[in-house]
């Protein structure tokens, strides 16, 4: 999946030290990322302080600590210079689904959710003064109410829905991804997990479902999300009830007929081919 890094390391403790020259730089503009595309097969580069006309100067006014991935630390640059312009070049944030090496495009698709995050939170949803940076601590302040904001996770289930030796596989309706995916959805306030995997397949497929097990988590930064993946079994009648509004399609796929579609981001597609291999927990 998209955070599987290994041998890299990811560290997300918030340490907003002074960049150095190789420090990476992330700049994000509506939907996109500055990067450069290397010869080879998706092959990505992003700018480092070393590019920058400026240079290190001012750097709490000009740029935000992000995180670090094994001894590279990454920034976030709210505007680009000109002179990376000549060099590099906006592209869609979902370029990064596909890009090499996997280490920066995990930390391409993370940094435009922290870049999110900031963008949404310059004001006081309270009292509506402008939000400062804590020096200590990855959380906006308001020095008006003493209003305190934390980066926010939406948490949501992948359902991979079981009936013997089939596997119920789903389309979307109206978005721009059109493979094969799995039942989800997002948690409701006062609502467990276990209690959101039985909501959501009842709202989208009308079916009961039973013996839930837990398969892992994934989080998933195009969208803002913490996934929780689950297998269930179908409970009684497996007659399918769909609804159009959320889902183009929804059908019963036996095992060795499962599609594989390319690459292996998402818990989904991983969810997916355990089935096809008969490793589901059980």
């Amino acid at each position: 999946m998209i955070q599987d890094i290994a041998p890299h390391i990811y560290h997300n403790e918030y340490r907003p030290v002074p960049p150095d020259e190789d420090s990476f730089v992330l700049i994000f503009e509506e939907g996109r990322i500055l990067l450069k595309k290397e010869e080879g097969e998706n092959e990505i580069r992003f700018p480092r302080f070393r590019e920058l006309e400026k240079g290190k100067e001012e750097p709490d006014k000009n740029c935000r600590y992000l995180f670090s991935i094994d001894s590279d630390r990454f920034y976030l640059l709210l505007k680009p210079e000109e002179k990376l312009l000549s060099t590099y070049s906006f592209a869609d944030v979902r370029v990064l689904r596909t890009a090499a090496p996997r280490h920066l495009a995990f930390a391409g698709i993370t940094g435009y959710q922290l870049y999110g995050w900031y963008q949404s939170r310059r004001f006081c949803g309270c009292c509506g003064a402008l939000m400062l940076h804590d020096q200590k601590e990855r959380m906006m302040y308001c020095p008006s109410c003493g209003r305190h904001e934390y980066p926010v996770l939406m948490p949501a289930v992948i359902v991979g829905i079981t009936n013997g030796e089939k596997l119920l596989l789903s389309k979307y309706e109206g978005r721009n991804f059109k493979r094969y995916a799995l039942i989800a959805g997002f948690a409701e306030i006062g609502e467990t997990i276990e209690e959101t995997v039985h909501r959501e397949v009842m709202e989208e497929v009308g079916l009961k479902v039973k013996n839930l097990r837990y398969y892992k988590s994934q989080p998933w930064s195009f969208s803002g999300t913490l996934l929780f993946g689950f297998f269930c079994d179908v409970d009684g009648d497996d007659a399918l009830t769909v609804d159009h509004e959320e889902l183009s399609m929804a059908q019963w796929f036996e095992r060795e007929k499962i599609p594989d579609q390319g690459n292996n981001i998402s818990l989904t597609k991983e969810m997916m081919m355990t089935f096809a291999a008969g490793k589901e927990p059980r």
